[in-house]
């Protein structure tokens, strides 16, 4: 669903960052001019005749490798995703931008440079609101292993969670949550730097990238870590990896209300998903909800005694109590077993698919048990049939239905499905229990 949240903005003054560029090595001047409600982000190219200009959107996006690029007719601007970055995180939305070349500046090979350029100019809010792209279902795109996911938030923020997994080299594994606003943008994400291992580096030369770029301007990794240069945060990497997305995302030219998380994704994912995000922009739920009210995870974790890791359940949409009830879990990279089940082609073992149809059903008949002295205790679990396989970036929507309900046991007969595929179905009593045991 498109909605209005917030006013447009835009810089209060202009201001100018300069540096080399770290695709050709250009020597570049980018200069941010404020600009009219409406008008987007858009560079124009000082250095061509005629000054032509290209809007910072999806659709004027071309393929180019380990970064953004841009191009409408001449106007062509690579490696957009940093400075887009500085004005995403910042809510601004509208700017105007002057370039000399055909690339930004490199700079540390972070957003902090721009980040710090547009907070000295200040800000001010146009008599225009802003759209909100409010996320409704999840939009799944996958490339290879990775794969990036968009699901519902709470309905009032923006958060990015990212799991990067280098395998055996000094980057390792890394995950970060971070729900991304002006202030966590500012202190958590714009000065994390661009990162890539020595490998990496010698073919972008190879192949005449970054011919005046040196360790000291990003992270190159050796077999013993970073080279020539030190880290600003531990995990600096999934850092900047969360860092491209914001900047990645702008393009859609909305704010996202929802959460966003991605394993293994880099630009074109990102491309690839505001595609989806552009194409669908009502993004409404499957279904209706004719429930008697709606659970979120607060309401949730006063129903259920299960905390994390074990808590498997993050919504319900529709729930009648002792009758029914459709629940939902979202299942990202960083979820603790993935990390052995199994490294390199992680499935959520099928126990735990139960385990969170189990605790869905709890919170239907949680109505009928004494509460807190009676807790729900699985008695027996039959006709268990597990049909798919859940990975990284499904989303698992339960749908069980009560068969039978007394005051000390239930019968539940329940699926979980991803999309429209049945992932598992099962059939579960339930017994109702003392919480806690009488001592001996």
């Amino acid at each position: 669903m498109v909605t209005a949240r917030r006013r447009q903005r835009t810089i209060a003054k202009s201001t100018e960052v300069r540096g080399v560029g770290f695709v050709k090595g250009s020597d570049v001047s980018l200069k941010f001019h404020p600009a009219h409600p409406d008008s987007g982000v858009v560079f124009v190219r000082t250095d061509l005749p005629g000054r032509p200009g290209v809007r910072a959107r999806i659709d004027n996006v071309v393929s180019s490798q380990r970064r953004t690029t841009i191009q409408k007719g001449e106007a062509r601007v690579e490696m957009v995703e940093h400075v887009m970055a500085a004005l995403a995180g910042l809510h601004i939305d509208n700017c105007l931008i002057e370039i000399d070349a055909f690339e930004t500046p490199g700079c540390d090979g972070s957003s902090k440079a721009f980040t710090e350029a547009l907070e000295s100019a200040g800000t001010r809010e146009l008599d225009r609101p802003r759209e909100a792209l409010v996320l409704g279902k999840p939009v799944s795109v996958r490339e290879g292993a990775a794969v990036l996911t968009a699901y519902p938030g709470d309905g009032t923020g923006f958060v990015l969670s990212y799991h990067l997994d280098y395998g055996k080299t000094a980057i390792g594994a890394q995950s970060l949550f971070l729900d991304v606003n002006p202030e966590s943008f500012v202190s958590e994400l714009a000065p994390s730097r661009t990162f890539l291992l020595e490998a990496e580096a010698h073919a972008l030369r190879e192949a005449g990238i970054g011919p005046r770029a040196t360790e000291s301007d990003l992270l190159i990794f050796g077999p013993d870590g970073v080279i020539g240069n030190a880290l600003r945060y531990s995990d600096e990497c999934v850092r900047h990896k969360i860092l491209d997305m914001v900047g990645d995302l702008a393009l859609l030219e909305k704010d996202i209300v929802g959460h966003v998380v991605a394993h293994r994704s880099g630009h074109q994912l990102n491309a690839a998903l505001v595609r989806e995000l552009a194409v669908n922009e009502t993004n409404v739920p499957a279904k209706s909800a004719p429930s008697t009210f709606p659970l979120e995870i607060a309401q949730i974790m006063k129903v259920l005694p299960h905390r994390y890791p074990f808590l498997l359940v993050d919504r319900v949409l529709e729930i009648e109590h002792g009758k029914r009830i459709l629940a939902v879990k979202n299942v990202t990279a960083n979820e603790p077993f993935f990390q052995g089940h199994w490294p390199g082609r992680p499935v959520m073992p099928g126990v735990l698919i139960l385990e969170a149809m189990a605790q869905a059903a709890g919170i239907m008949i949680s109505n009928h048990i004494d509460r807190p002295r009676k807790i729900t205790m699985i008695a027996a679990i039959d006709d268990v049939k597990l049909r798919r396989p859940v990975v990284p970036g499904d989303q698992l929507v339960m749908e069980l239905n009560c068969l039978r309900i007394k005051s000390t046991s239930a019968q539940i007969q329940g699926t979980a499905k991803v999309g429209d595929a049945i992932a598992a179905e099962a059939k579960m009593m339930f017994v109702m229990v003392d919480a806690e045991s009488p001592a001996a």
